[in-house]
């Protein structure tokens, strides 16, 4: 199965779609009298088919079902009401208002069609998300060192093994760090990726100095010439001074091996928490120099626009998304694929 083709099946499974919704809002107040038949005509019958021409009928049958969709007025109701449900699927006002001011542009007092309006509306999101869309940079230094930051639970350690697993297979050297020392699940896990990606994890005692462990791993991926070297860290919010020294504690010891690393921050996401999503970025820009995101756990929410407004509210480079726990269920972010998604419309 394609990573787009698994992104449309489970992207929204645990509510309705906003496909569904649209569907609604156009034909909440449609005109029926033009899709409808009089209440006293008699119900048409149908025409004899040759069966050497389905193909052709079918074809005509498609064009005539859109030919007879329900349409509605493009008017300030209507755009009231998608507002309200592109606000639902977790835009944000400031987003919400910027694409439907954009979507009636040149279609107000028209009579539009649910599909019009989902290709007019995956075009406005594919629009604000190609800019953002980038994937993680690789430099030529050596070793790279990737700062990966988040709150517990957003999926940092599941993210870090499939990304150390796939520079691998595509012939990276990769060495990590589990540099949440408070966490021991965390660290676990970090050391069965590492199993299944033939990839070294370096451990320190629970409790101990992330610093010191980052250091240790600055020295080792150095000595032995690695390409990567991807640093876990604790995601404690409620401490957030905590953290932050935690965080700029790292940082400095390892800029004494390396005075420009670390050369990424990725910054975690959780799709399901919705518009927290947007604090968690400002909390986190505020504490590391976050360099780019990626949001997981879009198959477990019915509210992925949120990265539609982290798109437009902060154009940071958004360098990958994950659907499920499988190593290929990370993948690079493609914006026509996710507005198509989102909207229930076909990839362009």
């Amino acid at each position: 199965m394609s990573f787009f083709s698994k992104l449309k099946e489970r992207m929204f499974r645990s509510s309705s779609k906003l496909d569904e919704g649209l569907d609604a809002l156009v034909s909440a107040d449609a005109d029926e009298g033009e899709s409808a038949s009089t209440p006293d005509a008699p119900p048409a019958t149908p025409a004899p088919r040759d069966p050497a021409d389905t193909g052709r009928s079918g074809l005509l049958a498609r064009l005539t079902r859109r030919a007879d969709a329900p349409r509605r007025v493009l008017d300030d109701a209507m755009i009231e009401e998608l507002e309200d449900l592109l606000v639902q699927a977790d835009l944000g006002v400031e987003t919400a208002l910027k694409v439907t001011a954009n979507i009636a542009a040149g279609r107000f007092g028209r009579k539009v069609s649910t599909d019009e309006i989902k290709r007019a509306l995956a075009d406005e999101v594919a629009r604000i998300m190609e800019p953002v869309a980038r994937p993680m940079p690789l430099y030529p230094k050596r070793p790279q060192v990737v700062l990966v930051v988040g709150v517990n639970g957003a999926g940092k350690t599941t993210t870090i093994g499939k990304l150390a697993s796939q520079f691998r297979a595509a012939g990276k050297s990769v060495i990590i760090a589990a540099g949440d020392t408070f966490r021991a699940a965390a660290v676990e896990q970090l050391q069965v990726w590492g199993q299944r990606a033939g990839v070294p994890v370096m451990t320190a005692p629970e409790g101990s100095d992330p610093a010191s462990l980052a250091y240790d791993a600055m020295t080792r991926a150095q000595a032995e010439g690695a390409d990567l070297l991807m640093i876990d860290t604790a995601g404690r919010l409620q401490n957030r001074a905590d953290l932050m020294e935690e965080l700029a504690k790292i940082v400095r010891v390892i800029r004494k091996k390396d005075e420009t690393a670390p050369h990424n921050t990725l910054l975690v996401l959780d799709a399901t928490t919705g518009q927290n999503a947007l604090n968690q970025v400002e909390v986190f820009r505020q504490m590391a120099d976050v360099s780019g995101l990626i949001m997981t756990k879009l198959d477990g929410t019915a509210r992925g626009g949120v990265l539609v407004a982290l798109a437009d509210r902060f154009g940071l480079p958004i360098h990958a998304i994950g659907v499920g726990e499988q190593i290929d269920d990370l993948a690079p972010f493609d914006p026509a694929e996710f507005a198509a998604a989102l909207t229930g419309t076909d990839a362009a």
